[in-house]
């Protein structure tokens, strides 16, 4: 067993890793429905851009990207804005970014395969109707494409969650980052492995048990609209 001391420690880090989850899936998802939208217009250069910005994170490796925001990125801003951002924990800003940006083309396309699933005859309703654009991808669209993606989005969350751990290599004391400290202070690769490899599990199993939840609430509501 490890000393209570460093259980503190690795729970300091899980408290480091949820932070970073929660920053990246808010960004990633937010991210990802704008760009499902802007990639179904007419607008040639906005689904130009869309493209080479999901081909871009997906062919990558996410390691470069996290390594391309917290050591290339800040040169190009102004010196005093790169002071102040390494002085206000800039690692775990820099990295939860990398993390946001790269999650969001995967989600991107996930939640595009649900929109595939919608009949177009839906959209074309809405707007015989008197709908706008957004309005129709507010209200109709994108919400029926996000049930039907549920189970990837959910898949992309865990992810995202298991992801966290590259940002150890900018220094990011998260909850891998906390395991390696203990694991070179204690000698104890076994105990201290074992008990982040239980805290990761939690965590997973967390996240599945919400996912399912959800799914769950919109399957009831589907069975009462139809009835």
């Amino acid at each position: 067993m490890l000393q209570s001391v460093y259980l503190l420690q690795l729970l300091d880090g899980v408290a480091t890793t949820l932070k970073l989850f929660a920053i990246g899936w808010v960004m990633a998802f937010s991210l990802a429905v704008i760009l499902v939208i802007v990639r179904t217009t007419n607008v040639a250069v906005c689904r130009w851009f869309v493209d080479i910005y999901v081909e871009y994170h997906r062919n990558v490796p996410l390691m470069v990207q996290v390594l391309f925001w917290y050591f290339g990125m800040p040169e190009l801003l102004p010196e005093s804005v790169r002071t102040w951002l390494y002085a206000h924990n800039a690692e775990l800003s820099l990295a939860a970014i990398a993390l946001g940006l790269g999650s969001a083309a995967y989600i991107a396309e996930d939640i595009r395969s649900g929109l595939r699933a919608i009949p177009a005859t839906q959209f074309e309703a809405a707007r015989a109707l008197g709908s706008s654009y957004i309005q129709c991808m507010r209200y109709i669209i994108v919400p029926q494409a996000l049930r039907i993606a549920i189970a990837p989005l959910v898949s992309r969350a865990l992810l995202l969650f298991k992801n966290t751990s590259v940002a150890m290599a900018i220094g990011v004391v998260e909850l891998t980052y906390q395991t390696r400290e203990i694991e070179n202070e204690t000698y104890r690769t076994f105990a201290t492995f074992g008990a982040a490899t239980i805290l990761y599990l939690c965590g997973s199993f967390l996240i599945m048990f919400i996912g399912s939840r959800v799914y769950a609430h919109f399957a009831l509501n589907k069975e009462v609209r139809r009835a």
